[in-house]
């Protein structure tokens, strides 16, 4: 069948791989649409951070580079195994986390945390950039008719932004405040939660033009931080206070410094960015304020859950207008990764098929 492989830094190739062998656990996926994420195009552009080499295999899969890229994907069953809630032709979106189900963390069910955490598409074992992917059938959630599966692979990037939400320990979202730095996927991402959770008021701060227009259509306000005093907006929307929460989506340090400023007396800053460069957190605006500085990693199993159910419940408005582009997998190095790399502000998410009838 076909794949697209990772070998290294801007090397992936489309080949033919041996088709997947469930093992009695896992059910077989054929795959309609996958995702290229910022993981995916930071691997890409690096040459391989998360992918595990063949001097370092993942512990869990034991598999190392090359493997075929793709986590965020949905498709239909082929086969599942006896007992499953599963059946032949059946929709499906794959949470595609790779856990040990034994340490400390995943007992206390902080599956995402694991010690030997991983990915399908980054960690072996298949990905969602092919045909078909065997996957632990328990990880498979049965999508009904109703559901559009042209879009449901963008599940999983809500499912990261419905995570670091509900670890925000926020209860109610009616009368909160929001500043989101990055208005890239994961940060619209974030909009579209928020929005579904009734969130009273969303900005962003993004600098390009063309993402600060993608923002607009569903945030309530959008900044540009090269030529406006973002915190200085935050707080004269907000009373002088400042917001409750603010999303780092952005990873970088300027953005990090504007947050701190922007949030009022005991609010949160939540990181959900990988930053690529050692943090600082600017102690004048951190301890005067007692503000909480905390991290959300991925998601865990409920969250994934909790996100599937919102989307087949219709939660989130006029989603559809996240995908920019959908290529078919022949042309994911040209029309998908060197596409973003040259052109990343212009999109937001691309979506991959071996249909080409699909397109």
């Amino acid at each position: 069948m076909k794949a697209a492989q990772f070998y290294g830094a801007k090397d992936i190739r489309v080949t033919d791989v041996p088709w997947p062998e469930p093992k009695e656990n896992e059910a077989l996926v054929a795959i309609e649409w996958c995702g290229i994420c910022g993981s995916d195009l930071h691997e890409y552009i690096m040459g391989g951070v998360i992918i595990p080499t063949k001097e370092n295999p993942h512990p869990i899969t034991k598999d190392y580079l090359p493997v075929t890229m793709g986590h965020e994907f949905c498709g239909r069953i082929i086969s599942a195994p006896e007992g499953s809630n599963l059946s032949s032709g059946q929709a499906v979106m794959v949470d595609p986390r790779i856990n040990c189900g034994s340490c400390s963390r995943c007992n206390a069910s902080w599956t995402n945390t694991c010690r030997s955490w991983g990915f399908k598409g980054f960690s072996g074992t298949g990905g969602g950039f092919s045909e078909a992917v065997a996957v632990d059938a328990k990880m498979c959630y049965p999508l009904p008719d109703s559901v559009d599966l042209s879009l449901a692979a963008l599940i999983e990037p809500l499912a990261v932004a419905w995570h670091a939400i509900e670890i925000c320990d926020i209860p109610d979202w009616a009368d909160k405040s929001v500043l989101i730095l990055g208005g890239g996927p994961v940060g619209i991402a974030h909009v579209h939660v928020l929005r579904a959770r009734g969130c009273k008021r969303i900005l962003v701060s993004e600098p390009t033009a063309t993402r600060a227009a993608q923002n607009k259509e569903v945030a309530d306000e959008v900044f540009n931080p090269l030529i406006m005093d973002v915190a200085g907006k935050c707080r004269e929307l907000t009373n002088g206070e400042g917001v409750d929460v603010v999303f780092d989506c952005a990873g970088i340090q300027k953005a990090m410094d504007t947050g701190l400023d922007a949030l009022k007396v005991k609010g949160t800053y939540m990181n959900v960015a990988a930053w690529e460069t050692p943090i600082v957190v600017p102690q004048f605006q951190w301890m005067p304020k007692e503000l909480t500085l905390k991290a959300s990693m991925a998601y865990n199993d409920k969250h994934f859950k909790e996100t599937v159910d919102a989307f087949v419940a219709g939660k989130f408005k006029d989603v559809e207008k996240m995908v920019t582009s959908r290529i078919y997998i022949d042309d994911i190095s040209t029309k998908g990764f060197d596409e973003l790399v040259t052109n990343k502000d212009k999109h937001i998410k691309i979506l991959v098929t071996t249909h080409k009838d699909k397109l």
